[in-house]
């Protein structure tokens, strides 16, 4: 099959709307510069094998620079009643709120003292088995209170750089409708979508030998690889699972290509969620339990971090890890205390 050259590059609306236009913008960059590398390092003797450890080794993160990141429109920090400064934070949700669906204690106080406390939030998921409105459903049914457009998730960050483009999308079922303005077709595709695994028999069927060989097809044709994210694993009640990175890897091994992430640890997804909150990066918190999409992509975009001992955290990863949070907690409840502490 005869290989289309196309010309990679990015064309900006006039008028754009400016959070829309960074975070196209930094989608267009170099892919290695948009996600976050965590290097956790092999040591002699090295332990079992945790699936935190990351199977590359030698990324450096590269920091994202402060003229590619938005800055608050308010430049005197906010303060609560005590005194404290009252910081911005982004909340990660599968691993800091529930796993599998079961609640980790004290999540829905948590947040409710944060607010209380004056902190403006953004919940920042890369869950991509459910619509927004679905997964804000699920966390006020764990006693969170939130509003949907409260939480920004990596489907709704696709249709945003994809919009208007013929896409071949390998994703759940469920996530198709948050897809907006993106024309999903089977051919002829001028990028390829992956993402998405859950508990049920649907990713047998998504990532089936055939789909994926159709993506090949796709890429070797000149489609362009996004992915909703590239987590290698997740969380759930039963232990560790295989998640769609593996996928995406494979299909920039087979076609040679790099994917660009939409998701965590992309500069983008958070640039997108400090727009929304009109936040500037270093003054903003980001809690979550995966040290490479949260607490190394959180980093490298300036952001202070925490890491909760709950869902995918793995004290062996932790010691290994060359990039370290700014604070480890047991789990969210802990995090209001910590925050008027660090203040």
């Amino acid at each position: 099959m005869a290989i289309r050259e196309r010309r990679r590059g990015l064309h900006v609306e006039e008028g754009l709307d400016a959070g829309l236009r960074f975070l196209r913008v930094l989608a267009a960059g170099p892919a290695r510069a948009r996600e976050a590398q965590l290097d956790l390092g092999e040591r002699d003797g090295d332990r079992a094998r945790d699936p935190n450890r990351l199977a590359l080794h030698g990324h450096a993160t590269r920091p994202v620079s402060p003229a590619e990141l938005p800055r608050c429109r308010c430049p005197v920090p906010a303060r609560s009643a005590q005194g404290y400064v009252v910081a911005p934070v982004l909340l990660d949700v599968d691993g800091v709120f529930h796993v599998s669906g079961h609640p980790i204690d004290g999540v829905g106080d948590a947040v409710r003292r944060l607010r209380e406390e004056g902190h403006r939030l953004r919940f920042v998921t890369n869950n991509t088995t459910s619509t927004r409105a679905d997964l804000a459903a699920d966390l006020r049914a764990l006693g969170v209170e939130l509003d949907d457009e409260e939480l920004e998730t990596s489907p709704r960050a696709a249709a945003k750089v994809l919009a208007g483009k013929r896409v071949l999308a390998l994703t759940m079922a469920a996530i198709r409708p948050e897809l907006e303005g993106v024309e999903l077709v089977g051919e002829e595709a001028e990028a390829v979508l992956l993402g998405g695994a859950d508990e049920t028999d649907e990713p047998n069927r998504v990532f089936s030998y055939m789909n994926l060989a159709r993506a090949f097809a796709e890429l070797e044709a000149g489609a362009e690889l996004y992915c909703l994210h590239k987590n290698r694993w997740w969380q759930t009640a039963r232990g560790p699972l295989l998640d769609s990175g593996a996928f995406v890897a494979g299909l920039e091994y087979a076609a040679g290509v790099e994917a660009t992430v939409l998701g965590k640890p992309s500069p983008a997804f958070f640039g997108a969620a400090l727009v929304a909150l009109d936040a500037d990066p270093e003054r903003t918190w980001m809690v979550g339990d995966d040290l490479e999409a949260d607490i190394v992509g959180a980093k490298s975009c300036g952001l202070r971090t925490i890491l909760v001992r709950t869902g995918k955290f793995r004290e062996s990863a932790l010691e290994d890890a060359l990039v370290k949070p700014d604070g480890v907690v047991d789990s969210l409840g802990e995090v209001p205390g910590f925050l008027a502490e660090a203040s």
